[in-house]
């Protein structure tokens, strides 16, 4: 099993643990299992899974930040638990929240964070604009209603801190017109897609001038 998962991520990720490679088995059989009786993800192919939501995201964890970091991470509207459950194993000191709305799903995460046996760790069952806390980063992907929520994600992100979106290219300018005074890196396509980005933008600290985004 785990050799078909590091062919299948090969593209997007290499260099993982064998505890990191089980934690993905694990999640990715519970998300089989319960995807036939809630709909936590359209895609229903195993390899497809294992690319386009694990790749993907673990993809987008490299990216965003070092294995060793001990961060607080807040992912909005993580459905089945991307990208911030494939974030949590990557960088496993991070402190992650997930934001899901829908009890169901909330309740999976929950259940994956038991399975996974992950420590600092939780879900918040409500919606994002009722956390009211702060993040160093904050993640979403793939969420609905994406103009509607994004201005709320970014209320998340410390200044000095990072939103990461895993978005349609042609979310971009959306994003960068939504919040205006994030500074943008220029935006990382995903491997193997032709239309699938990473879009990072920092926050700046108070008071602040624009600069040229750096880090």
């Amino acid at each position: 099993m785990n050799s078909e998962i590091a062919t299948h991520l090969a593209p997007f990720i290499t260099g993982l643990s064998a505890e990191q490679f089980e934690q993905i088995s694990r999640h990715l059989e519970l998300l089989l299992l319960w995807n036939q009786r809630v709909n936590l993800s359209g895609i229903r192919s195993r390899e497809e899974i294992i690319t386009r939501h694990f790749g993907e995201s673990l993809f987008a964890a490299h990216e965003l930040l070092d294995p060793h970091s001990d961060i607080k991470i807040v992912d909005v509207g993580s459905g089945a638990g991307f990208p911030g459950i494939a974030i949590k194993i990557y960088a496993p000191r991070t402190s992650l929240t997930m934001i899901e709305s829908q009890n169901k799903k909330a309740t999976f995460l929950r259940e994956a964070i038991r399975t996974l046996g992950m420590s600092q760790a939780e879900v918040y069952d409500g919606r994002a604009e009722k956390f009211g806390h702060i993040a160093d980063l904050v993640t979403m992907r793939a969420v609905e209603k994406f103009e509607h929520i994004l201005p709320v994600a970014g209320g998340l992100v410390r200044p000095g801190g990072r939103i990461g979106l895993l978005v349609g290219q042609a979310q971009e300018q959306t994003a960068c017109r939504l919040l205006p005074d994030f500074q943008w890196k220029p935006s990382i396509p995903m491997p193997q897609s032709t239309g699938r980005i990473l879009l990072v933008g920092a926050n700046p600290r108070h008071g602040e001038e624009r600069a040229e985004f750096s880090g």
